[in-house]
């Protein structure tokens, strides 16, 4: 594929993804992710938060942290580090708050002179006015995120994508020798696009992240999407049949053979709920 002349920027308000569901996101993955067509990332900025009293008397905390922040910067991110500041509410209670909205905003409206895309993972609805500017600009805005996505900012973005769907951004638990994302034996994550009231579905997972991610149709022979046939009695207790199809329920299951034994599909087994939105 020829090299894009898109310009990316990538922008990660990390306590946002950490405590909504994306602890242990890989941001290298996301950086592939972004430059999916071959496009040249030119800015990887990512926004942590950092607890100095903590790190004075927790020696584990400090190395951790800064073995994280190294890490990123391997990978070519540029960590803007926001210390954390503690304040008492009325009942004298001590709480921590650092907050990266403002710094994160003005550098992506400055920053955005020279940017085709923009991926901002958060779901933090405050930047909703953010995406618009974005917009106005020129730029086309993708928002990951996982859990506690501000609905609004789903609705503005150019891309809305769950994190839990993009292959490997947040590695799925279990034994070490498991097979590879979207191989037979795997488990790997999807929503249902299809459901019978004879009492069986269909999910629909990302085999690999490809830039026709619009070609949703598992049919279409270009499409990098793949379907997985499953049975109600399957279902979690907490997901009724008559919830679904629904894009606001993410299912991670195990890829057992197609019991049509064709080769085309796979039967999906073991559903587990992982984000489900009411």
């Amino acid at each position: 594929m020829p090299k894009s002349n898109s310009k990316i920027g990538v922008y990660v308000d990390g306590s946002n993804i950490s405590m909504n569901g994306g602890y242990g996101m890989r941001y290298d993955v996301l950086r592939e992710f972004a430059a999916r067509d071959e496009a040249e990332v030119v800015r990887l900025n990512a926004y942590l938060s950092f607890d100095p009293r903590r790190a004075d008397e927790d020696d584990v905390y400090r190395r951790g942290q800064e073995n994280f922040h190294a890490s990123l910067r391997d990978m070519g991110y540029k960590v803007i580090q926001k210390d954390m500041k503690w304040y008492s509410d009325d009942m004298g209670k001590s709480y921590g708050k650092a907050n990266v909205d403002l710094d994160m905003a003005v550098e992506l409206l400055l920053q955005s002179e020279n940017l085709d895309r923009v991926v901002l993972a958060t779901g933090d609805g405050d930047f909703v006015q953010v995406v618009r500017a974005l917009q106005n600009k020129g730029c086309r805005v993708e928002v990951i995120a996982f859990r506690n996505v501000s609905r609004a900012l789903k609705n503005e973005a150019d891309l809305y994508f769950s994190g839990f769907l993009i292959p490997n951004l947040l590695p799925v638990q279990g034994p070490r020798d498991q097979p590879p994302w979207s191989e037979l034996g795997s488990r790997v994550r999807g929503v249902c696009y299809s459901h019978n009231e004879k009492g069986f579905g269909f999910l629909r997972f990302l085999r690999e992240v490809s830039t026709g991610l619009w070609i949703t149709d598992t049919r279409h022979p270009e499409s990098p999407y793949v379907s997985a046939f499953f049975h109600d009695s399957l279902l979690p207790d907490e997901v009724n049949a008559s919830m679904l199809p629904s894009r606001n329920v993410i299912f991670e299951f195990e890829l057992k053979e197609s019991p049509e034994g064709n080769g085309n599909n796979f039967q999906a087994t073991d559903l587990k709920v992982v984000d489900l939105q009411r």
